[in-house]
């Protein structure tokens, strides 16, 4: 295959190995093309029929492996977090809605009419919110339950642990850059908390609290934080969602005594 114009796929994915050199040349090109237009459809992001059909074949081919395709970017959005001395990882889940499209493999969404799977990423931004890179993601479709109601298959929550321990497994790589993992309240969960300790608390980890513990004094973990010194905060709209208007909110970050840590906290303004 004769090689394409350079794009940000081509830099990016330098060193990628597919096994096939022409495989390598149109994974470039199509994350190139996907890059430029985003919320294109196939056909609207490739440049012209030909490299439609190209597209499609990629898809199809059962030997290429999504990993594969990501990991000269995981070692280029490593690279680039060394050169920070704070990176935060977040990690979140949404859904890939495919219902009503016949495709094989699909597991029930929120509800079981809506089929898709599910996308659990870990993305890499500095404090001023320069995006790194993706470093992480958990793929599933979720499993019929049974007659009493369960799943098979592992939990879903093992997305979180395995999330912080990827970002401990990239740390020691990376000694001069603090990497605070950053997860919403379905990552309160005491085997994160266990995790994370038993392997040395090699990145440092802020979660949105669900659960108002109890404490070793006999205290309350909203309470005490609540009264913890405020050393920031930050206002902004929190958006309109079904059931609820649009709102100011101000969030405030809190230095608690129990626990030393910054923990968010959101009050409607």
């Amino acid at each position: 295959m004769k090689a394409k114009s350079a794009g940000w796929g081509h830099e990016e994915l330098e060193g990628l190995d597919l096994g096939d050199a022409r495989r390598n040349e149109r994974a470039k090109t199509l994350v190139t093309r996907f890059a430029a237009n985003p919320t294109a459809s196939i056909p609207g992001a490739c440049n012209g029929w030909a490299e439609t059909m190209g597209a499609y074949r990629f898809l199809e081919n059962e030997e290429i492996e999504w990993r594969g395709i990501l990991e000269p970017h995981w070692q280029r959005t490593q690279q680039r977090m060394g050169e920070h001395e704070v990176v935060l990882c977040l990690q979140d889940s949404t859904e890939l809605d495919f219902n009503g499209q016949e495709i094989e493999g699909l597991g029930e969404l929120n509800y079981e009419a809506r089929r898709g799977i599910y996308l659990h990423p870990t993305y890499a931004v500095t404090p001023n919110r320069e995006p790194l890179g993706v470093l992480d993601a958990w793929m599933w479709a979720r499993s019929e339950r049974d007659e009493a109601g369960r799943r098979a298959g592992p939990k879903e929550s093992l997305r979180w642990i395995e999330g912080y321990e990827r970002i401990a497994e990239i740390a020691p790589h990376l000694p001069h850059t603090r990497l605070v993992y950053v997860a919403d309240r379905e990552a309160d969960i005491l085997a994160l908390m266990r995790c994370a300790h038993e392997l040395g608390t090699p990145a440092d980890w802020l979660i949105r609290a669900k659960h108002d513990r109890s404490l070793a004094g006999g205290e309350k973990l909203w309470q005490t934080v609540a009264a913890g010194e405020v050393v920031g905060e930050i206002q902004f709209t929190l958006a309109a969602r079904p059931g609820q208007k649009a709102r100011p909110v101000m969030q405030e970050s809190v230095r608690s005594a129990w626990t030393c840590r910054l923990v968010r906290l959101a009050r409607s303004a």
